[in-house]
């Protein structure tokens, strides 16, 4: 608390010297009437004296602080009850998500957890996707149909690919290499996106083969070079390759078809490192049919990851309504996807591969 002595004439002068040192929250401890000598004594005059005091920090009256206590006490209680929730429902969530209790799932979620298993998505997958729906349904302001449930999973497969990259050829790259096991349609492939360069693009085209054990392999590969009006250069080791490349220093993209063998055999992929130069000037796509199981698609990419995998193509989508394998290798490889292919028309029967086209395949329905 600070104290102070006023002295005025008056009380009004010295209650306004008061509020201009102390405020108006001073209060008045004491006043009295002094006299004040004049000039040798005589003429004396009277005066006014005050003490008063002002506390620099006004105390709460008690009433008012009992109820901001127990207003803390309050607050602090709910919010204490509000995080115990949260870990909770945290706690459910993660344990349905894992598989702990499906029987528990809301409706909606049961018929969407099946539709995942029935589209092939792994285990792990599944359970992330799942995690985000119950987090998204107990929060939610009221309960979602199944079609609604369905928007989530679409919008939540959308965003589970949207950091990896995906779309057509970004013709940074001279070189366009395809790759992958025996029988996933790696030639028509590269046809149906050289069309489309030549087509579309108004690209300078060529080819280049590597896949010298198949005869019909080249025979095919002529017959689109002959068709397209484009040059076709067979390589059987790296000197070929090279040569190839020189000789084809003026086209704007040349793709490359290598030969299709049993994955398994870990020598295949080696002699494709001593076959291509595999350079900064290359872009390679590793072709995987939907057709097969998913885990041998992880297992193909395994094989092939010795060499620089940029994105997947995914071929025969015509052929299976189930296309989870295609989500599990993207989000488990972190590899997006350059084009589908549902067919053998050439230059047709292909699609720029997009995070909305995947979950809508894996869905069945488009986002609204």
């Amino acid at each position: 608390m600070k104290v102070k002595k006023f002295v005025a004439s008056s009380m009004p002068e010295a209650m306004k010297m008061i509020r201009a040192e102390l405020g108006n929250d001073a209060v008045i401890l004491n006043s009295k009437v002094v006299h004040k000598k004049g000039f040798l004594g005589l003429f004396s005059r009277k005066n006014i004296e005050v003490i008063a005091a002002v506390d620099p920090k006004p105390a709460t009256p008690p009433v008012q602080k009992i109820k901001e206590k127990r207003k803390e006490r309050t607050e602090s209680m709910r919010d204490e009850q509000l995080l115990k929730e949260i870990h909770e429902l945290k706690a459910t969530i993660r344990q349905l998500s894992q598989g702990g209790g499906v029987e528990h799932y809301p409706t909606p979620l049961k018929a969407i957890d099946a539709h995942l298993i029935d589209q092939e998505i792994s285990d792990d997958v599944r359970a992330m996707l799942m995690s985000t729906l119950l987090q998204r349904w107990y929060t939610s302001e009221k309960n979602a149909t199944y079609d609604e449930v369905k928007q989530w999973l679409h919008e939540e497969i959308v965003r589970a690919l949207s950091s990896l990259s995906f779309g057509g050829i970004s013709f940074q790259k001279k070189f366009i290499n395809v790759v992958g096991p025996t029988g996933v349609g790696k030639t028509t492939t590269l046809a149906k996106m050289a069309a489309d360069c030549v087509i579309k693009h108004r690209k300078k085209v060529a080819f280049i083969t590597t896949d010298t054990y198949r005869i019909a392999a080249i025979d095919q590969l002529k017959t689109y070079a002959k068709i397209l009006n484009v040059p076709l250069e067979v390589c059987y080791n790296l000197d070929d390759f090279r040569k190839a490349k020189e000789k084809l220093a003026s086209y704007d993209i040349v793709f490359i078809d290598t030969a299709g063998r049993n994955f398994r055999n870990a020598q295949y992929v080696n002699d494709l490192k001593e076959m291509i130069d595999f350079n900064e000037e290359m872009e390679t796509f590793l072709v995987l049919s939907l057709t097969a199981k998913w885990r041998d698609m992880k297992d193909i990419y395994d094989q092939f990851s010795i060499i620089p995998i940029h994105k997947f193509i995914f071929t025969k989508v015509d052929e299976t309504s189930r296309h989870g394998a295609m989500l599990n290798m993207m989000i488990q490889c972190r590899i997006g996807a350059v084009y589908m292919t549902h067919g053998q028309n050439v230059p047709d029967d292909i699609v720029e591969a997009t995070p909305q086209l995947v979950a809508n395949m894996v869905t069945g329905v488009e986002l609204r």
